[in-house]
């Protein structure tokens, strides 16, 4: 089993229910009232962390309007959109995270963040993040790797469009700089993904590969995908968050409300719950079922010497007579004593 990894007082391991994590992305919508509002709905809703994003529209692009700053993807949620304009709609103010981070502790949530380049791993180093995720879009920036694993501080990385050698050489970035404490999540980096192409089988064999713990970074729509992650051995999942997916927001369309997200965490933890171990035979809890089994009854008024037949015995319930599986042996026996109708047969009557 695999060393549980901590951030602030909460563990993750695979003898632990899952960590899930309440990503706020841009649906604050640029109100930091609205922020809050998330935060408080999102601990009310059983989230263990919230995270935010730490970026501004100039250290992710630049401010130009060439084609190739445009979302062309006919598919999109923000097809046609310009780069930077986007950027600045969906980031989060760098002087709202000291509120955001202190309005998470008082709720009982950590609260961290992705950051996108040096100076927002500097400020989050000075606000006391506990640990750092990495976006899928970022785990090709070896450089912010490098900064990000010097802190020492806990990872979390997904892994979205991503080649098998991209993650390795991610994975290895991570691990040479000082991260000994490291998650991997499923990702599939469309918004929103489809079930089909979640490929949740990938989970286990990640772990293994890379010896690590590993969740699921989940854009479907709803939680069954989540759940059955939590099935597969991820021990992390992060889903977007929002109040009302109709007040709108650059992630809105797939995030989770406050009734769907707390049934996502209470389903995560019964799916976790109901892995249990490889057992067969009857369990404890089960013993007082058994007389809901079937069993061989005495039918018919018997009188001692009488023989056993298909009219004067049956299988049926309760289950205190002798097994199902005498039944053909018994026939043609003689009982020793007489009977009424409604005995269990057993052995010392034959």
């Amino acid at each position: 089993m695999r060393e549980h990894i901590k951030i602030g007082d909460i563990l993750i391991g695979d003898d632990l229910k899952p960590f899930i994590i309440a990503e706020m992305s841009g649906n604050h919508n640029q109100s930091i009232e609205k922020a809050l509002a998330i935060i408080d709905a999102a601990a009310e809703a059983g989230a263990h962390a919230i995270k935010l994003q730490t970026y501004t529209a100039d250290t992710l692009t630049i401010n130009v309007s060439h084609d190739e700053f445009r979302i062309k993807d006919p598919n999109s949620l923000w097809k046609d959109r310009n780069l930077y304009e986007l950027y600045q709609e969906a980031y989060t103010p760098w002087e709202w995270h000291k509120a955001l981070f202190d309005r998470a502790k008082e709720k009982g949530m950590i609260c961290f963040s992705t950051p996108f380049d040096d100076t927002s791993v500097d400020f989050l180093e000075e606000l006391g993040v506990e640990v750092y995720k990495i976006a899928s879009f970022e785990n090709n920036h070896l450089p912010l790797l490098k900064k990000v694993a010097k802190t020492g501080k806990p990872v979390i990385m997904s892994t979205g469009i991503s080649t098998l050698a991209d993650i390795e050489i991610a994975v290895a970035t991570l691990r040479e700089n000082g991260c000994n404490q490291l998650v991997l999540l499923k990702c599939t980096s469309t918004y929103p993904s489809s079930p089909e192409n979640t490929n949740l089988l990938t989970i286990p064999h990640m772990a293994q590969l890379f010896n690590c713990h590993v969740g699921l970074s989940d854009h479907t729509l709803g939680i069954g995908v989540s759940v059955a992650a939590v099935a597969l051995g991820a021990r992390v999942i992060e889903k977007h968050f929002t109040i009302d997916r109709a007040e709108g927001g650059v992630d809105s369309a797939f995030s989770l409300e406050p009734a769907e997200f707390k049934m996502l965490v209470e389903e995560s933890e019964r799916a976790y719950l109901g892995i249990g171990n490889v057992t067969y035979g009857i369990m404890e809890a089960e013993k007082k079922s058994q007389m809901f089994k079937r069993s061989i009854y005495v039918v018919e008024d018997m009188n001692e010497g009488e023989i056993f037949n298909e009219q004067n015995i049956r299988i049926i319930r309760p289950g205190l007579g002798i097994s199902p599986k005498y039944f053909e042996t018994m026939l043609g026996k003689k009982i020793n004593r007489s009977v009424k109708k409604g005995t269990p047969l057993t052995f010392d009557l034959i």
